[in-house]
């Protein structure tokens, strides 16, 4: 019922959305004499209206240069490996050589790898950069299988294979837990993929810590009630029909819901700086917008798993997580650094539920775990922004150059 509520929605609004697009186009060919006052509101509405709707195409990357030691290095796209659920793409800089090789893992949660792009490019800066993009569930054949937890951390698991010995990694938000109970594995089975360093950023390791509202509402809520209220088959018309999802849009429109009034007060300025000509601020708006309203559907499986063994009984902060059968401990692992990143404002991850990961990893020693609360930042900021550019990275950067001069950096298998 979601889906098909979602595409009636979608097919009667499209000829409004179509006509505000051409209206805009046409009243911004206008010579600047005939843009009146009146002209100038009427355009900055239809922009408005024509991108009000979620789109479901990945966008690109769009990183093609970045400055390393002051002068700008071309980064090239290479996909290393690839499977029905998520390729391993490869930021590749041709003129550098010898930075560190960083995997980055992004979340599965409504929204596409892209959306992690400021730390990205970012991160290349100082760093052999590797990006696990997750593919859209809604364009996976239903018989390409199942994508729950296990076939997450498998994937983390092997993208660390493919790089080989000493390289870092590092979690974006929600994927903190399977990360950790993936390197936990590698640690625990002695495999030399275990990374030098890793790092977690404003992931839900133990959501007890500083309960939120989102916290709450997860662990007052049978699971099954997720399952019956946000779960969908896959319309015949895509690759994926028939397979059981929780759609991008409803998490869109989650996420919209937590904080209505910080979305209408920025489109309002949007609208404000469109009819006053701030093009550049209007233009930034729009790019954060238009990369927010991309959403891509989610395998019911991994969903349902992460509220239900993440979110609710919290399984790894209890001792209880397993992959495939076999335990995982994240006391295991001794021989990879640990860093973990928290915004102090972060309303979706609060707080300490990220450092949570220092009482679990007891196997790493004390002088080589690192905690850092970075002030006046939301959830976005701690990845995205300048605080994020100034402050937050380069916290990042000396903590994977210290794991790497502590233990010298292998060659590239």
């Amino acid at each position: 019922m979601l889906y098909a509520a979602y595409e009636v929605h979608r097919r009667l609004t499209s000829p409004a959305v179509a006509v505000s697009a051409r209206t805009a186009r046409v009243l911004s060919a206008l010579p600047a004499p005939l843009a009146a006052p009146g002209v100038r509101h009427l355009r900055a509405a239809c922009d408005i209206v024509a991108h009000a709707r979620p789109t479901h195409d990945r966008p690109a990357f769009g990183i093609d240069s970045v400055p390393v030691g002051g002068r700008p290095a071309e980064v090239s796209e290479h996909p290393e490996t690839s499977t029905p659920f998520a390729t391993l793409l490869h930021f590749r800089k041709p003129s550098v050589t010898g930075q560190p090789r960083v995997l980055v893992v992004g979340p599965m949660s409504g929204h596409f790898t892209t959306l992690i792009r400021p730390a990205i490019r970012t991160l290349l800066s100082d760093h052999d950069v590797y990006v696990l993009d997750w593919h859209n569930a809604r364009d996976v054949p239903v018989e390409d299988g199942r994508f729950g937890l296990d076939e997450y951390i498998e994937h983390v698991m092997d993208a660390l294979r493919h790089l080989g010995p000493g390289c870092h990694v590092v979690a974006v938000c929600q994927p903190a837990v399977p990360v950790l109970a993936a390197v936990a594995l590698l640690a625990a089975a002695g495999d030399e993929a275990q990374p030098r360093s890793l790092t977690l950023m404003a992931g839900p390791v133990d959501t007890r810590v500083n309960p939120n509202r989102l916290n709450t509402m997860a662990a007052t809520r049978p699971l099954t009630s997720f399952e019956r209220r946000f779960i969908d088959r896959v319309p015949a018309r895509y690759p994926g029909a028939g397979r059981r999802v929780y759609p991008g849009v409803v998490q869109l429109t989650a996420f919209m819901s937590m904080n209505p009034k910080r979305h209408l007060s920025a489109h309002a300025r949007l609208y404000r700086d469109l009819v006053a000509g701030e093009t550049a601020r209007a233009a930034s708006t729009r790019a954060f917008y238009d990369e927010y309203g991309a959403v891509m559907d989610v395998p019911a499986e991994f969903y349902l798993e992460t509220v239900g063994r993440i979110f609710q009984d919290n399984d790894l902060a209890t001792g209880t997580f397993t992959w495939r059968g076999t335990p995982v401990d994240p006391g295991a692992i001794s021989g990879t650094d640990l860093l973990t990143v928290e915004g102090a404002d972060d309303d979706i991850c609060s707080p300490g539920q990220t450092q949570a990961a220092h009482a679990l990893c007891t196997g790493i020693p004390a002088d080589r775990r690192h905690h850092h609360l970075q002030p006046g930042v939301g959830h976005y900021g701690v990845f995205s922004g300048s605080r994020w550019d100034a402050e937050v990275h380069p916290v990042v950067r000396d903590f994977i150059a210290g794991a790497d001069e502590a233990r010298p950096m292998a060659s590239p298998a």
